[in-house]
This record gives C-alpha cells, structure tokens and sequence, in this order.
C-alpha cells in the first residue's frame, strides 16, 4: 500500500532538503530522498569541497524556514566584489563592487557545502511531519491528474500532490517526466578546495580573470585562528586535470603565481574537487503534478554566485504559492504560475553567465583588453554599477 505525503522531494542535496525544511515549516508534510546518504565531514571520500555565497535573498529565505541559525555561526560575510583583470606579470586592473552602496548588509556569507549538508541533515532530523529517507533512489515516476506516483528502490510505493525534482544536472524525475534540456559544454573543469594564508581577506571576494576562465577566491571563517578561503579554479579540461594532480607542494606554488599573491602564500587545507563546467536550462520547469527545481532544472558555472541562489530562489515560488492557496498545491494553475515566473528568470540569467563565462575564457591580448575596457566602462557609471550589484544578489521578487 502506497504511503501518502502532500510532498515528495526527489534530490537530498542542498536544494532538496531546503525544499524539505521549506514545507515542512509551512505544515505540510514531506518525503525527501536520494540515493546517497548526505557526506557531513570534510575529510570524508566525496565530501563537496565548494563552497557557496548565500546572497541575501537566499539568507531571508532560510531564516524563514528555520535553517540560518544553524548556519549562521559557520559562515563568512561577503561586504566586497572584487575582480582583477591580470596578466603575466600579474594584477593589471581591480575594481570593488561594495556591498554599502546598496545597504548596510553584506552582499551575503559564505559557507562550506559539506558544512551546509550536515547542518541540514541535523535539523531535518527533529522535524515534524518529514521522512527523510538517504541511501534510497526514485526508480519510477507516475503521475496523473490528482497525485503523483513515486516508486523507490527499496520497493516502497510513495503518493503525493506534488513531487519536486531536485535530483540533480541528469534528473531521473525529469527524464521520466520527459522533459528535454539543452546543454552547452565548455570544455573546462573547475577545481574546488580550500585554503590558508597569511594575510586576512578583510571579507573581500575575489575574483582574477586572465584566460581559461576566472579564478575566484571566497572567505571563509577563520581556520584555528588563521585566515582562509575557499577557491574556485577554472581553466580549460586539460590544464584543470594536470593541475589536479600535481604534487602539493608544486601545486602551491601554482597557486601562488595565478592568485598574483594577493594573500600572499596559498596553503592547501583540503582535498581537490574536479567537475565539468556545463550551462543547461530544462525546456519547462513543471509537468503534471511536478516541479523541477535546481539542477533538475538549471545548471550555470560558478560565476557571480548564482547557482545555489537561483536554486533557492525556485524554492521561494514555490514555498509562495503554495502558501497563498494550500489546496491549490500540486495543481496546474499552481505549476503553470511557478513555469511562468521563474523559466524566463532563469533563462536570462544562464544566458548572462553564459556570456560572462566565454569573456573570462578569452586567451588573445586584444580581447583581454577589450573584456577589461567593458568592466571599467560598466564601473565608471553609479546607476549601472549599482544595477549589476542589484542582480547580482537576485533581488527579484518571485
């Protein structure tokens, strides 16, 4: 016999328990699975060595559901935007995007993945009204004019008047569902770690563009009183595998050189991440009783911080509309108004990162130049400074 819950959250990653979390605090009671048990400590094999911005919007969203005070105590205040457009011979142009233009918070705070994992695993575990069920994957999907059909692997039959895909860039629920996507690939690798330097990074993200794409550096939290970061390097497939396996020592030394010493000696503090850079929007973002969300339903490199943000941001529509007419939850009405809310949102924004993504890859001095002239010209003017800084952070109201 079929269990019943008003939600099945297909996905147990960071977007999927914020989903979990989200409708729970509005009373509605949740399944959430996925296939693999969250890994909650950072020196665990598989342990997600990114690290992600939680721009204010994001911040609202989970003080709402009860999550930021947990996170609160891990994470590092982001007051500064910094890119440096570098050479050879090392920094040629910077430019600070501060975040006391626009108000007295920062632009938001960063937070190891790992660190977000464990912490929500922990509060979903006193939740009400929640089965949150790792190590069990959805294996088939039915769905029909009142409920959706979920069937997982350990056999259990789950019914639902609304099953959210946040399943990831390869989607099983949005592939059963069969919804297409489109996907762009770069043919470069990000690597993901953290490390330790000497000197404070004064809450100052970083960002250095030279060729093969941006190097970025986040803060994080002091580690046993010295100051670090979290990295984001990417460059093209080749040169991100060769630098993945480079001998310590050597490999500090390399970061050294592409971080032009801003905060002097980089040390490695933990392992290396290497993932495929892609850009992929699904064709819909709701079918009949279902909503993807999140990777399911967009991937973006790590530029500008926008990935998790916009995640968060489907989660807001949906936690919306479903809180201004409960018994509408699941319904077409409901699904066709997070559709056309939050596809053309997205679409520009992947269209935007995707633009910004080819200009930090260009390699030829005529093109560095002209990258570099663009963002002077784009700093020199308040109103757009101040307009970029705006959608940065994903103000828009969903």
């Amino acid at each position: 016999m079929a269990e019943q819950f008003d939600i099945v959250v297909s996905g147990g990653g960071i977007a999927g328990m914020a989903a979990t979390a989200g409708f729970a605090a509005l009373g509605f009671s949740v399944a959430c699975i996925d296939p693999a048990p969250p890994i909650t400590d950072e020196t665990a094999a598989g342990a997600d060595m990114r690290s992600t911005a939680l721009m204010q919007p994001s911040v609202e969203l989970l003080r709402r559901v009860g999550l930021w005070p947990r996170l609160a105590a891990h994470a590092a205040p982001l007051q500064v935007m910094r890119i440096i457009e570098a050479d050879e011979a090392g920094a040629r142009m910077q430019r600070d995007f501060d975040a006391a233009d626009l108000s007295d918070a920062p632009f938001g705070w960063n937070l190891p993945n790992w660190l977000i994992r464990r912490e929500m695993e922990a509060h979903l575990s006193g939740l009400a009204g929640v089965s949150f069920r790792p190590g069990i994957a959805t294996h088939a999907v039915f769905t029909r004019e009142g409920e959706a059909q979920v069937t997982l692997s350990d056999g259990a039959r789950l019914r639902a008047r609304l099953l959210i895909a946040a399943d990831g860039r390869g989607s099983p629920v949005r592939r059963a569902l069969g919804i297409g996507v489109r996907t762009t690939h770069y043919g470069q690798k990000a690597l993901a770690f953290s490390v330790t330097h000497p000197l404070p990074h004064g809450n100052i993200s970083t960002e250095i563009h030279r060729s093969g794409g941006p190097f970025t550096l986040v803060p994080l939290p002091d580690r046993e009183g010295v100051p670090a970061s979290a990295i984001v390097w990417m460059e093209r497939g080749p040169e991100a595998e060769r630098l993945a396996a480079l001998p310590v020592a050597v490999f500090e030394a390399a970061l050294l050189e592409r971080s032009c010493g801003i905060l002097g000696p980089l040390k490695l503090v933990t392992g290396r991440a290497l993932w495929p850079m892609i850009s992929q929007i699904a064709e819909r973002f709701q079918g009949q009783r279902s909503a993807l969300m999140a990777e399911a339903a967009h991937v973006v490199p790590p530029i500008g911080a926008q990935g998790l943000n916009m995640s968060l941001a489907d989660l807001t529509c949906l936690l919306n509309l479903a809180e201004r007419d409960r018994f509408a939850l699941g319904s077409a009405p409901m699904l066709a108004a997070y559709q056309r809310r939050r596809w053309p949102e997205v679409a520009a924004r992947v269209a935007g990162i995707d633009a910004l993504n080819r200009a930090s890859m260009l390699g030829a001095r005529p093109l560095r130049e002209a990258r570099a002239g663009a963002l002077a010209a784009m700093f020199a003017l308040a109103p757009v400074r101040r307009g970029l800084m705006r959608a940065g952070l994903g103000a828009r109201q969903t």
